[in-house]
Order: structure tokens, then C-alpha cells, then sequence
């Protein structure tokens, strides 16, 4: 294991902690004094200061790292899978690499979808002006004109985006068990229509505008002297303090400030929106949906916003190990009743595919996924319980 600055610095105090800790119970007041300094280090900041700068790549080929043939992420060189521990005891700056690669791979998805789903990328909201903050959905050429078949895709929480179900089995396994692409491939040779939803695109993240506090020169009614002598005193300070934050925190990130998009601010307000403004209007006399976790969630939020409308136009909906629960988001005994007949819930389980799966809820039935439920691409739409 290496030896890091921050273990050099407090090797001392656990040397003494464990010395007291084994003398005279009269030492105690100085292992209680220990402990508090111990308490007073930021640890996380001393090892900010044994990290290499965070400055990634911005594509697969920086990362030495591309998909091949089989969709599986594999090194350039080496051939081998990622490697999340690159750099030994430095897990901090691992994540952050592994975040790095994600947001790459985001993109590539979404290349992906253009290009070989042929799917449009449809900004919103749809009356946004040229400055405000956008998001974006992806539909088929057909999506709203397709008299017959709709579906409909929708992820889950986190870190992933349309097109994605799990960045960690994209990165892990590969492009066919991590994204949407297989369910909307096998969609469009059926004869559907499709919307991917991205309900995690809630807001843009802009530097926070440095805040200009006044000098003391700003104010007037001082004498010339005064102000030159309180100017300069500032201007050393500022500077110690800048060279004591360089030290104390080097890798230190931006300052970042969100900035919600219009109407499309949470998962549950996209959906509605999508709902209101594209699926709603679509030509499509069955409408299908597939929602993953979180995004089963806001499935039953658009029913209980929206209940009449999408018993109006929805045949079925496959849930995957969804996250809803109908007693905290107060759906009605209709919306139950609803749901019990044309919904159907794939859950993590080790029973055979399709078994009955006890349910807690009062909602609509719950079956086995036999082991992981993005294994479901091998269903075709439309079919199941």
C-alpha cells in the first residue's frame, strides 16, 4: 500500500492515541483532547492534496477505451475491461474518472440513438426562448402520426439519461443489457412508434457569478492616505487567504448553480409534460409504456394528474422493479383498479420468469424477472401478464 501525505500526518497522533490508550486510565483526558483534534480534520480535504489534478478526457479515445463489436467497453490496448481502481488508494478521484467516462458515455448514447435508431432529438420545452434552459426527448419519425402503436420509454433516478437504463451495465457488460436501444429496435421492426423520455434532465449547471464586494476606495468621505493604507492591508490579506485555500483545498471544483428547465423541473413534471404536449396529441390509438424504477414512479403521478386521458389512450404498461407506491402518492381506487388490470411489474427475483410474485400493494400483479430485470428486452412489446 502506498504511503500518502495524509496518512505521513496523522501517523504521529494514532502512534499516540494507542500508547495513551495503553497506559495509566489517568491518560484519558489526553486521548479525549486527541480525539478532538482528530475530529478537526478534515480528512477528505487532506487527501484532495495526495490527488492527481482532475482533468479527464472528453472522449473514448482520450480514456484509451471504445466499444467493440459486441458492444462491450474494452480497453484500445489492452483489450481488457474498465478499470474503476486506476490509481491505488484514491478512490475519490476514481469516481470522479468514472464520472468523467459517464458523462462521455451519455453522449455517445444519444449518437446512438440518431444515428442508429434513427430517432429525432426534440428540444424543449417547445416555446423555449433562445436563452432560457432546455431539455430534449427522442422520438421515431412516426412517433406522432403512427395510427395504430406508441411506445413509450421512461429510465429511472439517478445518473442516467434517455437511452440508458444502467450506466453501471453499460460501462460493466455492455450496450445491449445498460440501454433502451434493444427495446427500441425491436419496437420499430413491430411497427411502433417511439418516445424516450429523459426525466433526469431537470436543470442546467452554470459557475456561480462571483460576488464584488466593494472595497473600502469605493467609499468616499475617507482621506486619501486612510484609504491607500486600508486598500493595501486588503489586498495582502486577500492574498494570504488565496494562497492558504490554494494549499488547503487544490482541488478545489467550481462553484456551480442549478437552473431548472420550464415545466420539466422533476421526473413527475416531465412526464406530465411529454404527456401534454407529444403522447396526448400522438395519432396512436394504443399507447404502450415501459418505465424502470423511478420512472414507474412518475408513470402513476401522470395517471393520478392526468387519470381520464391516459385510460383514454394507454392498452398496457411494463414496469420494471418499480419504485411507486399507490398509498404514499394517494392514487385513487380507480387508478388501482386500473392498474390491476393493464399493468404488470417485473421484479428482481430468483423464481422462473413470469411467477407470481407476492405484492404488499394493492396495485397490479408483480412477477419474476428471473434474476435482473433489464433481461426483459428479450420480450417483445406488448406481450406478458
Amino acid at each position: 500500500m502506498s504511503i500518502t501525505l495524509s496518512s505521513l500526518i496523522l501517523l504521529p497522533i494514532w502512534i499516540s492515541m494507542a500508547q495513551i490508550q495503553q497506559g495509566d486510565p489517568d491518560e484519558k483526558e489526553k486521548t479525549t483532547a486527541l480525539k478532538d483534534l482528530l475530529s478537526r480534520i478534515d480528512l477528505d480535504e487532506l487527501m484532495k492534496k495526495d490527488e492527481p489534478p482532475l482533468d479527464f478526457p472528453d472522449t473514448l479515445e482520450g480514456f484509451e477505451y471504445a466499444f467493440n463489436e459486441k458492444g462491450q467497453l474494452r480497453h484500445i490496448k489492452t483489450g481488457e475491461p474498465f478499470v474503476f481502481n486506476y490509481r491505488e488508494d484514491l478512490h475519490r478521484w476514481n469516481q470522479k474518472r468514472y464520472e468523467a467516462l459517464g458523462e462521455i458515455i451519455t453522449k455517445y448514447v444519444y449518437e446512438l440513438l440518431e444515428k442508429d435508431c434513427n430517432l429525432k432529438k426534440i428540444s424543449i420545452p417547445v416555446d423555449a426562448t433562445e436563452s432560457e434552459p432546455k431539455s430534449f426527448i427522442f422520438m421515431s419519425e412516426d412517433a406522432l402520426t403512427n395510427p395504430q402503436k406508441l411506445m413509450v420509454l421512461i429510465h429511472g433516478s439517478g445518473v442516467v439519461r434517455a437511452g440508458q437504463w444502467a450506466r453501471r451495465l453499460i460501462i460493466n457488460e455492455d450496450l445491449d443489457s445498460g440501454t433502451q436501444i434493444p427495446f427500441i429496435k425491436r419496437a420499430m421492426d413491430e411497427g411502433y412508434g417511439v418516445i424516450v423520455l429523459n426525466p433526469n434532465e431537470n436543470y442546467i449547471e452554470v459557475e456561480k457569478p462571483k460576488i464584488h464586494v466593494p472595497s473600502s476606495s469605493d467609499s468616499s468621505d475617507e482621506p486619501a492616505e486612510k484609504r491607500e493604507r486600508k486598500d493595501k492591508v486588503s489586498k495582502e490579506t486577500k492574498k494570504r487567504r488565496d494562497f492558504y485555500e490554494k494549499y488547503r483545498n487544490p482541488q478545489r471544483e467550481k462553484e456551480m448553480m442549478q437552473l431548472y428547465i420550464r415545466e420539466n423541473g422533476s421526473p413527475e413534471e416531465h412526464a406530465v409534460y411529454v404527456w401534454d404536449h407529444f403522447i396526448a396529441q400522438s395519432a396512436a390509438e394504443n399507447v404502450f409504456f415501459v418505465a424502470h424504477s423511478y420512472g414507474g414512479l412518475a408513470f402513476v403521478e401522470l395517471m393520478i394528474q392526468r387519470e381520464a386521458d391516459v385510460k383514454s389512450k394507454v392498452t398496457a404498461v411494463a414496469l420494471t422493479d418499480s419504485v411507486h407506491n399507490v398509498w404514499h402518492q394517494e392514487a385513487g381506487k380507480t387508478i388501482r383498479e386500473w392498474m390491476r388490470e393493464n399493468c404488470c411489474n417485473w421484479v428482481s427475483s430468483s423464481e422462473p420468469l413470469d411467477t407470481s410474485v407476492e405484492s404488499m400493494l394493492p396495485d397490479c400483479p408483480r412477477v419474476s424477472a428471473e434474476g435482473g430485470v433489464l433481461t426483459t428486452h428479450t420480450r417483445g412489446p406488448g406481450q406478458g401478464c
